[in-house]
């Protein structure tokens, strides 16, 4: 698929229109909330499930379409009414309402499912709820929610979450958002977590495991660690220092954009830590009593603001959440007496010198959304954005832009007109952006990396 293609697809009944996905995501409505009661069996990775899901019509619709795979669909009804008929098939499932939606009425669908949740396959490998050796981990990006709830699954349609889970009593429940209680009774204890703040699909989250609490800080973010005990002692280290970490995002990236921040570490190694929202997930792999994934623990942290509150509207605009994750982690060593960011960039653009030359930023292609030299070439973009405004203008701009979009979808666009309209020459930062974004050759450095303060 070339990339004049890529731009072209369009929304519809059984498509969100996003040539990334596009057997994901259903366009004619737009989802308010998720409310998911689900009940899962450890041992036998049994889940049954129910969800009611609000949404409002964006047009007249005789029948509506979530994604689901895996799992068996019992029921389902529309405002209340068993469903006229619906049909599961192929990871969709298609109702037909009793009654038509008018353009911009409110519905509520009622889905009750069970089964036996699985990773989906994909292109980008095995997607959403997987059993680990004792629990959960649920890793949706892209396009994995449907493994274990109906859903809308596209990061542009965010929405509220109220999640409760029952399990085996033994076992610590992690979701997205507050915990409002938890409750046991005889064996199994039911946990239920509420994400007020507007959320997508992927970054919606179940973990489970023989987890201990920690907690880390009340201010300015409360912050949390789950995590099996023998992992304590070293986890005290090599997270030492995400307290500071915090402290200089809010103070670059302007305030924490969620009541609280958690870190979930599975008793698993895992192949890369993961974001949700509120939430980062690491393996024991990353667990070493050294600090040695701490660039990672501040690419995850950097999500929240980066990923999880701004999210972008269409996946083609990833480097959005990856470029900006990965130009965290440069902020970071920079101000924790690591390499500059200068010097980041220095090493970053030899090494991406000597790769291939294919990689168009600004609509990289579902082949290659995930492609380190994304991430790379993303953050030295941001660099050169920096050294043109300077750092006053530049991290301003970076406080404008998660303010002005908190909790919304964003484009490419959105942030080079933003960047244009502080620039003191709009035309140059335009074509600075054309140069890094819109070409697959590498641009030269410029000879002098000295900022303008």
């Amino acid at each position: 698929m070339v990339a004049d293609d890529l731009l072209k697809a369009r929304p519809g009944p059984d498509t969100a229109g996003d040539p990334y996905v596009p057997s994901h995501g259903n366009g004619g409505y737009s989802v308010e909330s998720y409310e998911l009661d689900l009940d899962y069996r450890v041992n036998s990775n049994r889940l049954t499930g129910k969800a009611t899901i609000t949404a409002v019509a964006t047009q007249p619709l005789s029948r509506l379409s979530l994604d689901l795979v895996g799992l068996r669909v019992a029921k389902v009804s529309v405002n209340g009414r068993r469903a006229g008929r619906y049909t599961h098939r192929n990871g969709k499932l298609h109702v037909w309402p009793a009654a038509g939606l008018m353009d911009g009425t409110e519905f509520v669908v009622e889905v009750q499912y069970s089964g036996n949740p699985a990773p989906a396959d994909s292109p980008w490998g095995e997607l959403g709820w997987e059993e680990l050796t004792e629990g959960v981990i649920v890793a949706s990006q892209p396009s994995g929610a449907a493994t274990w709830f109906p859903c809308n699954d596209h990061p542009g349609d965010k929405a509220h979450y109220r999640i409760t889970v029952t399990t085996d009593s033994p076992y610590h429940v992690v979701a997205n958002g507050r915990l409002v209680s938890r409750r046991s009774k005889a064996s199994r204890t039911s946990w239920v977590y509420d994400q007020a703040a507007p959320m997508a699909t992927y970054l919606a989250t179940v973990q489970i495991g023989r987890y201990d609490e920690l907690e880390l800080a009340s201010a300015p973010v409360t912050q949390r660690a789950v995590l099996p005990h023998g992992l304590i002692r070293d986890f005290r280290t090599d997270f030492g220092r995400q307290q500071d970490m915090v402290k200089l995002f809010c103070e670059l990236f302007g305030p924490y954009p969620f009541t609280a921040y958690t870190v979930v570490v599975t008793d698993d190694p895992l192949e890369i830590p993961l974001e949700a929202q509120g939430i980062s997930v690491f393996g024991s792999n990353h667990v070493d009593g050294r600090r040695g994934s701490e660039r990672l623990v501040a690419h995850e942290l950097a999500h929240q603001w980066f990923g999880n509150s701004l999210t972008p509207a269409s996946w083609r605009h990833i480097w959005l959440n990856e470029g900006f994750a990965c130009y965290a982690e440069w902020l970071w060593s920079e101000r924790s007496g690591g390499l500059s960011a200068d010097q980041q960039v220095s090493k970053a653009h030899s090494r991406l010198a000597g790769l291939a030359q294919d990689l168009l930023l600004s609509n990289p292609g579902p082949e290659l959304m995930f492609d380190d030299r994304l991430y790379k070439r993303g953050a030295i973009t941001l660099h050169m954005v920096r050294l043109h405004l300077g750092d006053g203008v530049f991290f301003d701009l970076l406080r404008t832009w998660t303010r002005t979009h908190r909790h919304g979808s964003v484009t490419t666009e959105d942030f080079i007109d933003l960047a244009a309209s502080v620039a003191p020459d709009e035309a140059a930062v335009r074509a600075l952006f054309a140069a890094w974004l819109d070409s697959p050759a590498l641009p030269a450095l410029p000879r002098t990396t000295r900022r303008r303060r």
